[in-house]
């Protein structure tokens, strides 16, 4: 399902500047007696609404990949202030605190989001090929069982991911079934080509997991 980072070891870092050069918000409810949020996007008029093709969802109910994770905690006024920060998690904060305890990136980036709207409270982190040893302050680790999951394979502008989140709140709904964790993304394309430029955002791939039960 998803792909491990290797020519460039950070993509969520361009996902989220696109993002935010695009000068859209993810805004939503926040979390409420219940580990899921759900992204509400901005409105957007008859005439770019119709502009737009609708983005492709497709739903598979799974296990989760396990994964050794280091992440960071972290909050942001802003989607701006929320790209700088997560380049900075990226690109050197994790990135150097892999090379002092001696892991390797294994896997994807990911973030799980405590919050979808203005402040972000957020936390940011990427996969490593084993436990760690005594990781400095202010960073921490988890490891992701391969809990029953259902995953939303989203291709599309990632400001619309929202309608991801509703699709699988809808799947749980209508199965009766009770999420077991907080939603996560999983970043596994890469928006930017070898030639410097954006992808067609309908080729790049973003997995929302909610584990369930």
């Amino acid at each position: 399902m998803h792909k491990c980072i290797n020519c460039s070891p950070f993509i969520l870092i361009t996902v989220i500047i696109l993002m935010a050069c695009n000068g859209k918000e993810k805004k939503s409810a926040d979390i409420v007696n219940e580990p899921i949020s759900i992204k509400k996007d901005t409105p957007t008029t008859k005439s770019t609404a119709t502009a737009k093709s609708a983005p492709i969802i497709n739903i598979t109910d799974t296990l989760a990949i396990p994964y050794h994770v280091i992440y960071i905690k972290d909050s942001a006024l802003t989607a701006e202030r929320l790209a700088q920060k997560l380049a900075l998690i990226f690109g050197e904060k994790l990135a150097a605190e892999m090379a002092k305890v001696k892991v390797k990136p294994s896997g994807p980036p990911m973030a799980w989001y405590k919050t979808q709207k203005a402040p972000f409270f957020f936390e940011a982190g990427v996969a490593i090929d084993k436990k760690p040893g005594k990781l400095s302050k202010g960073i921490f680790y988890r490891k992701l069982s391969p809990d029953s999951a259902v995953v939303a394979h989203f291709f599309g502008p990632y400001e619309e991911t929202s309608q991801g989140y509703e699709a699988l709140k809808e799947w749980l709904k209508d199965r009766k079934k009770k999420p077991s964790g907080a939603p996560y993304e999983v970043y596994v394309g890469d928006p930017i080509g070898k030639d410097g430029k954006a992808i067609d955002p309908y080729k790049v791939q973003t997995d929302i997991i909610f584990p369930h039960q």
